[in-house]
């Protein structure tokens, strides 16, 4: 086993450094590789950072609180330079899997199956990995999540961190809420560097998003960050299509007078997440996006190994980045590894691969033993990730179970990974559509096979011949009086599921509006009414869902087309007749097709959403009555329901 927590000497092990396992770094290491005979004893210093120490490599002694040992003595171990030749000095260590948020794009209300305790790090562990690490060459260590300010011994890990010779910084990602109570001791403890994941600036929708209170909160651990010092801190925000790309512009904003360092994430694919191309909002198009307001934004110098890419309006304070795993990767120079909270080493974020390092440590490994381990899963790291498409299809960890980073979107839930192919297809009409087709959600399951086969079977019938099943279509015939056909437009002549091509369709004005009820029950209606519910303001929640659910009409509803909404509102009415809330959506567009579809959605994902927030106190909520109230700008002509 590992020596006490104050010493550990590196015995007698010589540096002839190899990587075990099927990639080596011979090739890469040849060069650097030094035979040391001699003892060498790195020492831990139990004393502040300033103070001297003398230190004894071979015949050299150095002087000093850090290491001052110089590349050409003593190069970067072996074991953490893969075969490419990429050093890995900086280490992210999960400090646990449970977090005080619920986000919807990152784990399910109830929250995920958690490891049993039994299958943590200890804290003992954690210590004993980050020494070793650090004797190797890492010089960063990240503390994650989960929460990681939810571990009651997180100020006592990283004041013993903070002693680690040759650790030069110590990081943490947070989501903010109790950062302004702990901010303080861990200043003390010798935290370096913050990041605090904030996703939106509108606290309804952060509500929505996290199903808890907290902005407030979160705003006032970046407010006590700065006034502590903390230059830059650094906020991280996912960006989703249909849920904060409207923010971007708000987000610049916050750099003008802070020093803050806003970090645009590119949305990635994880279990759970059901990751799609249309949600993800690519760095380009976010460039562009902010460059129409700020034309003179310019790009700031970085190094190497940064994650982001850089920019910063000038005038301003802080700067904003790009963090572009998905678009643009930055493999070539990744010096990052991940533990995970059970203790598993992750050498890619996106890849599964993984190995317990807990398991050697409780097996009694020897330390040569355990940089055996670390040093073959380190040189089996591949070039770059497998790209977006297989990432997605790819099964890897929740992002709550890897280590904090706010990187997903989970917009349905069930089971994850279930197979559907994804095939984009580009409409001229469309911007950007996704067919599902095959094991699709509307043909993905042997009970709908029969249905589907009789559905086309019928339509294939009708398209040919008249009511009367004799007389065949003419063009006349498609459109009635009323505007409506008299076949299926999104079939072909098979039967199969195809997309109307609207491209030759006049641009018009277009507005739909739709409603339906929610029959909520005395208990439930009154608590809505007096915003009682524990889980917050629910008639908020509701129109926030709804006007989301139209944003995201053409990725639930899989043959609509993506149309840029001008305008969309929600607004709900309680009657106390039958305790029922009314929701009534208004959508408006300029387009080549309608917009009753969103109109449509938006009331379902409210009254969905209404429901969701009042189950906990009634089981007998009904929602009915979901339907189409009016539609203009059509060529077919307007329709108002009677």
């Amino acid at each position: 086993m590992f020596p006490p927590v104050s010493v550990m000497a590196f015995n007698c092990i010589r540096f002839d450094r190899l990587i075990f396992g099927a990639h080596t770094v011979v090739e890469a290491c040849s060069k650097r590789t030094v035979q040391r005979s001699c003892q060498v004893s790195r020492r831990y210093s139990g004393v502040t950072r300033k103070e001297s120490r003398p230190q004894q490599v071979g015949d050299l002694t150095f002087h000093g609180g850090r290491r001052q040992v110089l590349k050409d003595t003593l190069p970067f171990s072996a074991f953490l330079t893969d075969s490419f030749g990429r050093r890995h000095n900086y280490l992210r260590i999960s400090l646990t899997e449970r977090c005080n948020l619920r986000c919807q794009y990152c784990m399910p209300e109830e929250g995920v199956k958690l490891t049993p305790r039994s299958q943590l790090l200890t804290t003992e562990e954690v210590l004993t990995l980050a020494r070793l690490f650090v004797l190797e060459g890492v010089d960063k260590i990240r503390l994650t999540g989960g929460e990681p300010l939810i571990r009651p011994d997180i100020l006592h890990i990283i004041a013993e961190m903070r002693k680690l010779e040759g650790l030069k910084t110590i990081a943490v990602t947070t989501n903010g809420i109790n950062l302004a109570r702990l901010l303080p001791g861990l200043k003390k403890a010798g935290v370096d560097l913050l990041n605090i994941s904030m996703d939106t600036q509108v606290p309804a929708k952060f509500e929505f998003i996290t199903r808890r209170k907290g902005f407030r909160k979160v705003m006032e651990g970046i407010e006590k960050a700065i006034e502590m010092g903390y230059n830059p801190v650094k906020v991280n925000c996912v960006v989703m299509r249909g849920l904060n790309e409207d923010e971007l512009l708000d987000f610049v904003l916050l750099t003008e007078k802070k020093p803050l360092d806003v970090r645009f994430i590119e949305y990635m694919p994880f279990d759970g997440n059901r990751w799609n191309f249309k949600k993800m909002v690519s760095y380009q198009e976010m460039l562009d996006c902010i460059k129409q307001k700020w034309p003179n934004l310019e790009q700031v110098p970085g190094e190497e190994t940064d994650t982001a890419k850089a920019f910063r309006v000038p005038g301003f304070q802080g700067q904003l980045g790009f963090i572009t795993s998905m678009s643009d990767h930055f493999c070539g120079g990744c010096n990052r590894l991940r533990i995970t909270a059970d203790g598993n080493l992750k050498v890619c974020l996106f890849g599964n691969s993984e190995v317990s390092l807990r398991d050697c440590l409780r097996s009694g490994a020897s330390e040569k033993d355990l940089l055996q381990v670390i040093g073959a899963a380190v040189g089996r790291k591949k070039k770059q990730h497998a790209g977006m498409l297989n990432i997605s299809q790819m099964k890897n960890r929740p992002m709550i179970l890897i280590g904090k980073g706010n990187w997903l979107l989970q917009a349905f839930r069930g089971n994850p990974w279930q197979t559907v192919p994804l095939i984009h297809h580009i409409d001229s009409a469309a911007s950007a559509t996704t067919q599902s087709l095959g094991n699709s959600a509307l043909c993905n399951s042997k009970r709908s096979g029969s249905v589907l086969h009789s559905v086309r079977q019928f339509h294939h019938e009708t398209y040919k011949c008249g009511p009367d099943l004799k007389v065949p279509y003419s063009e006349s015939q498609i459109s009635n009086l009323d505007g409506t056909s008299d076949r299926l437009t999104h079939t072909d002549k098979q039967g199969k599921a195809s997309m109307v091509n609207v491209g030759s369709k006049a641009v018009t004005c277009r507005t739909a509006t739709a409603c339906g009820k929610v029959i909520l029950g005395p208990k439930a209606f009154n608590l809505v009414r007096a915003n009682q519910l524990a889980k917050g303001d629910a008639l908020a929640v509701a129109q926030l869902a709804g006007i989301m659910g139209a944003k995201q009409t053409s990725s639930l509803i899989p043959l609509c087309h993506a149309l840029p909404l001008d305008h969309t509102s929600v607004t709900i009415e309680l009657l106390e007749k039958r305790h029922t809330a009314v929701i009534k959506a208004t959508c408006q567009t300029m387009g080549r097709t309608g917009v009753e579809m969103e109109a449509l959605t938006a009331v379902t994902v409210a009254t969905l959403a209404l429901y969701d927030m009042c189950k906990s106190v009634s089981r007998d909520i009904v929602i009915t009555d979901i339907k189409l109230l009016s539609k203009t700008g059509g060529q077919g002509g307007d329709f108002q329901a009677s």
